[in-house]
């Protein structure tokens, strides 16, 4: 460890008066150092300053090694509305923060984005992606063009409820899905125009058409309704189907089970007509954001969508005012189901990701609740899916979403999500439904019988 001899310079004129002197300060001057010695490779709290070592003893390194950058993660986003696309930026930016990964996020337009959902994954897709729970992430598992991530799972599935898991697992037995919210399709009203007109929620078909009615008469649209996306009209049909023939008919006519020719089908259209007098004229003109405008300038008393069409209600007075009630039920023996679409949002990972360590990286990031809580921070409209997200901070409308999800015995995802997604584009269920919205009088057999044959005529999954 170096030379520990203390001899002093020569010609020291005290050394040379007091020898005795001279002989006791070096043996302290030894002292001291071999002090100083043990305290430096003893580790302890006020350590000697570091020396150079001896050629035989390797150089501590002067700092701990940072994690090596995981680099740049392409982030294939449907959020094209500001409100959610600027949640998903914020959540994002969190996990930047929590991770080495770097996301990009590539916006396209949401319709777009859903419509060409299988010619994108087919190509050179991004290396995350958002999607949806359900079959229409199954498929795409099935299709190989998504990366298991059950590795993944392993670190956060306790994080999740059995349903979330079960809602991210491919047909065989991966996991391809990280969920990040859900929210249930609600008729969503004004609650100060309710107390104005004297209005109360109904609770039944009858009482929900009485209702309608009496709006009618005070000079509103009782439902607002636009279907020029081509998929609000969708969930319509979703909860007339569910309510007429619950869930379970639902669900298998949605993977072929059930026939579309069958008389349980044409019940719900002929129920569709009941309601058709009251909702908003000229659907297939209008975008739904323009359908929430309607409601929430009060033109209409209601409007039937997912509560994210709160979103458009930009004024927090605005914002408060809003509540919901679940649809109505008809009064059958499907009512004790309470059944609703309640779609889950989330991440999935394409099939040959450039970056797949940063893609999972980001991944375990977006299933903690932290994360979660920042999309909702800018979007208060939907519930966190991750177990450990303070819900503390909920709105009313938030508790509410979470109670009426809760009380839902049968819960779907949403037609386009429930299907194989080259029945449920512009070519199948959405121009099908406009179809009929365009003529409701039009032979219910033969548009029917349309429906099926082109199911029937789809290459085998």
């Amino acid at each position: 460890m170096g030379d520990l001899s203390m001899s002093r310079g020569p010609g020291d004129p005290a050394d040379a008066r007091t020898p005795r002197r001279s002989f006791l300060a070096r043996i302290l001057a030894l002292g001291s150092t071999l002090l100083l010695i043990a305290a430096a490779c003893g580790g302890g709290a006020s350590q000697a300053p570091a020396t150079e070592p001896a050629a035989s003893e390797p150089a501590a390194s002067a700092a701990p090694t940072e994690a090596p950058s995981l680099g740049e993660v392409t982030v294939g986003s449907n959020y094209s509305d500001q409100v959610p696309k600027d949640a998903f930026a914020a959540m994002l930016n969190y996990c930047a923060t929590q991770t080495t990964a770097t996301p990009k996020i590539n916006t396209v337009e949401h319709g777009a984005f859903q419509d060409s959902i299988n010619s994108y994954l087919q190509g050179t897709p991004d290396d995350v992606f958002t999607w949806f729970a359900g079959y229409r992430m199954r498929f795409f598992a099935g299709q190989g063009l998504a990366t298991p991530i059950s590795d993944v799972w392993a670190k956060v599935g306790s994080n999740y409820s059995d349903a979330f898991k079960q809602a991210s697992t491919g047909d065989d037995g991966e996991q391809y899905f990280i969920p990040m919210y859900n929210y249930p399709w609600v008729v969503i009203y004004r609650k100060s125009l309710f107390a104005d007109k004297g209005y109360t929620i109904p609770t039944t078909w009858a009482e929900f058409k009485t209702l309608a009615t009496k709006m009618q008469a005070d000079g509103l649209i009782p439902l607002a309704f636009a279907d020029k996306d081509g998929w609000p009209a969708m969930g319509t049909f979703d909860i007339l189907n569910m309510r007429q023939n619950g869930y379970q008919f639902h669900v298998d006519l949605m993977a072929g089970k059930e026939k579309w020719t069958d008389s349980r089908v044409k019940d719900v259209f002929n129920l569709w007509k009941e309601l058709l007098p009251y909702t908003q004229p000229n659907a297939l003109g209008r975008t739904w954001q323009e359908g929430a405008q309607s409601m929430i300038n009060k033109e209409a008393g209601m409007y039937f969508l997912g509560t994210f069409a709160g979103e458009q209600a930009t004024d927090p007075a605005i914002r408060d005012d809003l509540d919901f009630f679940p649809f109505p039920v008809l009064g059958n023996q499907w009512d004790s189901e309470n059944a609703i679409d309640a779609p889950i949002d989330g991440l999935m990972i394409s099939k040959s990701p450039k970056n797949l360590d940063g893609a999972k990286a980001l991944l375990e990031c977006v299933a903690t609740g932290p994360a979660q809580l920042e999309f909702l921070k800018a979007s208060p409209n939907n519930v966190a899916a991750a177990k450990d997200a303070d819900t503390s901070g909920y709105t009313p409308f938030q508790q509410k979403m979470a109670e009426i999800i809760g009380k839902s015995g049968a819960i779907a995802q949403f037609l386009d999500r429930d299907t194989r997604p080259d029945f449920a584009g512009p070519n199948g269920m959405q121009g099908f439904l406009q179809t009929f919205l365009n003529d409701p009088n039009l032979n219910l057999d033969t548009y029917l019988g349309t429906i099926q044959s082109f199911y029937d005529s789809l290459p085998p999954q």
